[in-house]
């Protein structure tokens, strides 16, 4: 594992430790300042080792945790050896070489991949485990999605920050920020992504990255992304138009029915998903199902998902676990 000192890394340790992944010889490794240091795994610490190209060469999966460059430089190292490089980053999420994968709706793109596997976006992964089968079933027309994601998609430092302007406000101090462009904590904030003309760059790897895991290069996909202070736990109120019309409550039963879904889904009793919910689950969970009687076979819905996990670790194991099984 590359990238095993930081916040991602320690996601993917717990859930390579709750899958039961077999692993017979295990490496920890970082960046030279890191190595050295100790991560806690299966009962035992390990010392984390430097990345160099010749461990890399000499291992069969090799799970990228660290940022876009460190995957760039290393990863082909791993596919030119033989092995396979499961990268978290987005930087070969765009490459139409290498496979963008969410194993509940295309686990069949890894057939084709040549060394290296792309981990979608946080929110592209829930996205697409539950577009993934109302597309099979009514065919999709047109999405409309507004995000809100929880600090610790923005990295350990964000979290951090928000805690202590959670902590500041209550003392009645004036909250500061150092990580974030605006205070997080009592806010909510459309934006903190570098902009990519009038889109921010979280809002364009939505869109393309879903397209590519559903294969609808053309879908129309309206996006926008927002802040909220939250610590763990991404959600999203999404829109569809579909080809077919579809019933409420058909679809709330074919979504309890696919994949890596949990339907929670009450109004009632006021159960719906939620970030607190969610937080150490591996499932996308789902409610709100219903009619939006503003557009022709209009669907609405609202998601959740730990974005830690599901929306980026299990994912990336769970990818390693079709390698293994594809042999």
């Amino acid at each position: 594992m590359v990238g095993a000192t930081g916040a991602a890394g320690g996601t993917l340790l717990r859930v390579l430790e709750d899958r039961v992944f077999p692993i017979g010889d295990f490496h920890a490794l970082a960046s030279a300042r890191s190595a050295g240091s100790l991560v806690r795994f299966r009962d035992h610490d390990v010392t984390v080792g430097e990345v160099s190209d010749d461990i890399l060469a000499a291992s069969d999966i090799v799970f990228f945790a660290a940022g876009g460059a460190t995957s760039r430089r290393f990863a082909p190292v791993v596919a030119a050896a033989g092995g396979v490089a499961v990268d978290k980053s987005s930087a070969y999420r765009m490459d139409p070489a290498v496979p963008l994968v969410v194993p509940e709706v295309n686990a069949a793109a890894l057939r084709g991949h040549a060394g290296i596997v792309a981990n979608p976006n946080c929110v592209a992964i829930p996205l697409a485990v539950v577009l993934g089968p109302l597309h099979a079933r009514y065919g999709l027309r047109h999405v409309t999605v507004a995000t809100y994601q929880a600090a610790s998609g923005g990295g350990r430092a964000l979290a951090a920050e928000l805690a202590a302007q959670e902590r500041d406000d209550a003392y009645g101090r004036p909250p500061t920020r150092q990580v974030y462009p605006h205070v997080l904590h009592g806010n909510v904030v459309p934006g903190g992504w570098a902009m990519v003309g009038d889109d921010t760059e979280e809002e364009t790897k939505v869109i393309g990255e879903v397209r590519r895991v559903l294969d609808l290069p053309e879908l129309p996909i309206g996006v926008t992304t927002v802040r909220v202070p939250v610590s763990v736990g991404h959600a999203a109120a999404v829109w569809v138009e579909l080809d077919q019309p579809a019933d409420a409550a058909e679809a709330r039963e074919l979504l309890a029915n696919a994949p890596g879904v949990l339907v929670v889904d009450d109004a009632a009793t006021q159960q719906y998903p939620t970030p607190r919910a969610v937080a150490g689950c591996d499932e996308v969970h789902v409610g709100r199902i219903r009619a939006d009687r503003s557009r022709g076979n209009g669907l609405a819905l609202f998601l959740a998902v730990d974005n830690l996990r599901k929306g980026a670790a299990t994912n990336a194991v769970q990818v390693a676990e079709l390698l293994l099984l594809e042999g």
